[in-house]
C-alpha cells in the first residue's frame, strides 16, 4: 500500500516521456513477475521486499486503464465506458476476499499470488493488440524535488496510518514523528509547486471545480469502502462465529450489488443527469449503514447479506457517475495526472478508513466493557434472575470467565455498531457536497456500442 501509494502519482510523468501503451505493458509484466516472486518467497523479509515491488508496479495500472477508456470514447459515452470500467474496479476489492480465502482453503495461500500469471498474459496480449500508443513528450521535465517531498509526505503518512494503532497513536514518538515529517513534506511541497516553473503536478488540475469537488467524494467513498471491508470479516468470523469461508461467501452480495448497480449506470449514461445517480448512492450507502446499526449477535446471514447489496448498490451508483463527473470538464492532457490523483485520494481515503475504524472499533469496546462492567453486581435484578435460573455461575473461577467474555462479546457488539454509524454519517455529510458539482455539459444521446466504419 505504500510503494503504491507513492508510485501512483508517477503515472502521468511516466506516461508522457515513455507513452502510455509502452508504460502499460511494463507495469503489467513487473506486477505479474512481482506477483510470481511473492508466491515464491521463502521468508517474510522476501515478502515484503516482493510486496513493495509488486505495490511499485501496480500503482499505475487503475490510472493507465481509466485513461485509456476515457481517451477512447467521446465525452457523451464516458459513462457507460467508466460502468464497464468500474466492474472491475469496485467488484474486484469486494469479491477478492472470497476467491483468496477459497483459494487459500483449497490450494494454498501462494496460489493467491500465483493466479495473476495468466491475468498478466492476457492482459499484455490485449494490450499489445488493441491499445494505441500516445505521443511521447520528450521535452517535459521531470520534477525530482516535487516527487521526493510527495513521496515523503504519502510514505510517511501511510506509514503512520499503518502503525498507528499497534504504537498507541500520538502516545508514540514514532508516530509523532511520521506526522510531523508528513504535515512538513506536504507544506514544502505545496509551496514548491505553486512556485517552480514546471511542478511534479500542474496547480491547473484543481481549477476545474468537478474534479476537486469528486476528489473529496472519493476520499470519503475509499474511507467508507475499505472501512467497511476491513470490519466485517472480523464481525463475521471472530463475534459472531461465521467460518471463514462463510465469511467469503457472505461478503459476495456486496459485489453483486455493486456489479448491478455498474449495469443499471451504463444504460442510464447520457440519459440522466449523473449529479442525481450519485445521490441515490449515498443515500442507499446511508440507509445499509443505518440498517447495520442494528445488528445484533443473533443476526443471521440473510440480514446481512440484505444490507450488503444494498451497500453495494450505493457505492455503485457513487462510483461511476462521481468518475464520469470528475473528467466530464478536465482538459484531456490533464488525465493522466487526473486518473493517477483520482486513484490516490480513493486509496488514502480508505487507509484513513481502515485505521480510524480500527482504532475506534478497540477503544470503543474498551470503553464498552468498563461500562458493561460496572452492572455486574448484587443488586442488577437481571443478574441474579440469570443466575438463580443456571445461566450463569459466579462462584466458580470458570464461571466468572464465561461473564466477563459474554460482556466483552457484547461490548464488541457496540463497538463495531458504533463503527457503523459514524460512516453513515459520513455518507449523509457528503450529500451536500453534490450541489457543488456542475452538469457536464455535452448532449445527452442515446448509448450503444461503438463501431468501426
Amino acid at each position: 500500500m505504500v510503494a503504491a501509494a507513492i508510485f501512483m502519482p508517477l503515472t502521468g510523468f511516466l506516461a508522457a516521456r515513455l507513452g502510455r501503451k509502452r508504460l502499460f505493458k511494463w507495469a503489467v509484466v513487473g506486477f505479474t513477475v512481482a506477483s510470481m516472486l511473492s508466491g515464491s518467497a521463502q521468508s517474510l523479509n522476501q515478502l515484503i521486499v516482493c510486496r513493495v515491488l509488486q505495490g511499485m508496479f501496480g500503482a499505475c495500472l487503475v490510472p493507465l486503464s481509466q485513461a485509456v477508456l476515457l481517451d477512447s470514447h467521446p465525452r457523451e459515452r464516458h459513462g457507460a465506458a467508466m460502468a464497464l470500467w468500474g466492474l472491475g474496479v469496485m467488484a474486484a476489492p469486494v469479491l477478492g476476499p472470497s476467491l483468496g480465502g477459497w483459494l487459500t482453503e483449497h490450494l494454498s495461500w501462494r496460489a493467491v499470488f500465483f493466479v495473476n500469471l495468466p491475468l498478466g498474459i492476457l492482459t499484455w496480449l490485449g494490450l499489445a493488440a488493441f491499445v494505441p500508443e500516445t505521443a511521447v513528450d520528450r521535452e517535459r521535465r521531470f520534477d525530482g524535488l516535487g516527487f521526493g517531498l510527495l513521496a515523503l509526505a504519502i510514505g510517511a503518512f501511510q506509514t503512520m496510518l499503518d502503525r498507528g494503532q499497534s504504537q498507541a497513536w500520538f502516545a508514540s514518538a514514532e508516530v509523532v514523528a511520521e506526522a510531523l515529517l508528513a504535515g512538513l513534506a506536504l507544506y514544502l511541497f505545496l509551496v514548491h509547486s505553486f512556485t517552480h516553473a514546471h511542478p511534479f503536478i500542474e496547480p491547473g488540475l484543481f481549477r476545474d471545480r468537478n474534479f476537486s469537488v469528486s476528489l473529496l467524494l472519493m476520499f470519503f467513498t475509499g474511507a467508507i469502502l475499505f472501512g467497511t471491508m476491513s470490519l466485517l470479516p472480523p464481525f463475521l468470523h471472530n463475534l459472531l462465529g461465521f467460518p471463514l469461508i462463510d465469511v467469503g461467501n457472505l461478503l459476495v452480495p456486496r459485489g453483486l450489488g455493486t456489479m448491478a448497480a455498474m449495469f443499471v449506470v451504463g444504460r442510464l449514461a447520457g440519459r440522466l443527469d449523473m449529479r442525481w445517480l450519485i445521490l441515490l448512492g449515498l443515500a442507499l450507502t446511508s440507509l445499509a449503514m443505518h440498517e447495520m446499526t442494528q445488528f445484533n449477535t443473533d443476526i443471521n446471514a440473510w440480514d446481512i447479506a440484505r444490507t450488503g447489496i444494498v451497500q453495494g448498490l450505493g457505492l455503485g451508483f457513487v462510483f461511476v457517475p462521481l468518475t464520469t463527473v470528475a473528467f466530464s470538464t478536465l482538459a484531456p492532457r490533464f488525465r493522466n495526472e487526473g486518473t493517477a490523483l483520482f486513484s490516490l485520494a480513493r486509496n488514502i481515503g480508505g487507509s484513513i478508513g481502515i485505521s480510524a475504524m480500527a482504532t475506534l472499533l478497540a477503544r470503543n469496546a474498551q470503553v464498552g466493557h468498563a461500562a458493561l462492567a460496572e452492572n455486574i453486581n448484587p443488586f442488577n435484578l437481571a443478574l441474579r434472575q440469570a443466575v438463580e435460573s443456571g445461566a450463569h455461575d459466579l462462584s466458580t473461577a470458570p464461571g466468572l470467565l464465561a461473564l466477563d467474555a459474554e460482556v466483552s462479546r457484547q461490548a464488541s457488539m457496540l463497538a463495531y455498531l458504533q463503527d457503523f454509524r459514524l460512516m453513515m454519517w459520513v455518507a449523509l455529510i457528503c450529500i451536500p457536497l453534490i450541489a457543488l458539482l456542475r452538469r457536464p455539459g455535452w448532449a445527452a444521446v442515446p448509448v450503444a456500442t461503438p463501431t468501426a466504419d
